[in-house]
């Protein structure tokens, strides 16, 4: 019997493999990469045994199609609510659902949100590339050959937990339900490039997400920030999170992606509590910033980290399709009586 694996039938751009992401190379001019939404790619990866930071596919809005190759495959599905179905019967998210050979599972983009993922229990068997499977598509580095995925690509997978067959069930995971209408920030390290009231501007004003946005930088649009004295600055190192502005004046907020240093000044930083809420606005979405301090965006972070403490629960998911076979399996009508039939 050959190893269970993972082939990608269909994949649309952006489809990766994330895991934590690589760590300890930005000096040497290597970006981490990793998730774009690591909350969701931590569950999904909780939810089927696996280490929270192991290798999952990320899918963007192009959608995926799945089948499994070799055995039953047991899977996890957490993100955006993206509109999955097993074999053409559509399933609620987040879940976790055993994958048989010769079934078909499909991920579509649903109302809102940008990212989803797929964790497999036991995680792919893939080489790590400097520690880490990410895949970082510019320097074509981890994943599968450094690229993303694409139909007819085979993830085996590695040795798994015994999870036993799962029926699809939901996973309780409120912390997935998260505000995409305000994003915290903790203003620096050099909003003093900035006058009192343009960096008042910034926290007050509507932004919205531009078309040009990808995993290196989420481009803003709104009425533009101007420098009190110009803006270059030293290149110094990028946060995952920092918000660059450059002489254009329209903000930049650095991503999984993002560039190791940058020359343009940081008005503030997206705190890490929200950095996968706000990976998951969409193109032409509208959000406001709002400054918090740091022990604020220490504790928020703590949260979340506490609640991917404890085991990921899951109910059975409540059927919202009643497809022909399944309504011939029922016992629909108590009898059949004659209208003519007095009643009694």
């Amino acid at each position: 019997m050959s190893t269970p694996a993972l082939r990608i039938v269909a994949a649309g751009p952006g489809t990766t493999i994330q895991d934590s992401g690589r760590h300890g190379y930005l000096r040497f001019g290597v970006t981490g990469a990793g998730p774009m939404d690591p909350l969701a790619h931590a569950t999904a990866n909780l939810a089927v045994g696996n280490a929270p930071g192991a290798s999952a596919i990320e899918v963007g809005l192009g959608g995926l199609s799945l089948a499994a190759e070799g055995g039953p495959v047991t899977l996890a599905i957490a993100g955006a609510p993206f509109t999955v179905a097993l074999d053409g019967q559509k399933l609620e998210t987040p879940l976790v659902l055993t994958l048989e050979p010769g079934a078909a599972l499909s991920l579509r983009a649903g109302p809102t949100g940008a990212w989803c993922y797929v964790a497999a229990a036991g995680s792919f068997a893939l080489a790590p590339v400097l520690g880490s499977t990410a895949t970082h598509t510019r320097s074509g580095l981890g994943g599968l050959d450094g690229g993303p995925l694409k139909a007819g690509d085979r993830l085996p997978l590695g040795a798994a937990a015994e999870l036993g067959h799962t029926a699809p069930s939901r996973l309780i995971a409120p912390w997935l339900e998260r505000s995409l209408d305000v994003v915290r920030v903790v203003l620096g390290p050099q909003d003093d490039f900035f006058a009192p009231e343009v960096v008042e501007r910034f926290l007050t004003q509507p932004w919205m997400l531009s078309g040009r946005s990808d995993r290196m930088g989420y481009l803003l649009e709104g009425e533009p920030l101007t420098h009190a004295g110009g803006f270059n600055i030293v290149s110094d190192g990028i946060a995952h999170g920092a918000i660059q502005v450059p002489g254009e004046g329209l903000p930049i907020v650095q991503m999984a992606d993002r560039a190791p240093t940058g020359g343009y000044p940081k008005i503030a930083t997206v705190i890490g509590a929200d950095l996968g809420s706000f990976a998951q606005l969409r193109p032409g979405a509208s959000f406001r910033f709002a400054a918090v301090d740091i022990a604020t965006a220490v504790a928020a972070r703590r949260a979340q980290a506490e609640a991917l403490a404890r085991p990921v629960e899951r109910v059975p998911l409540i059927r919202t399709e009643l497809p022909s076979e399944f309504l011939l399996g029922l016992n629909l009508v108590g009898g059949v009586v004659s209208a003519k039939a007095p009643i009694v």
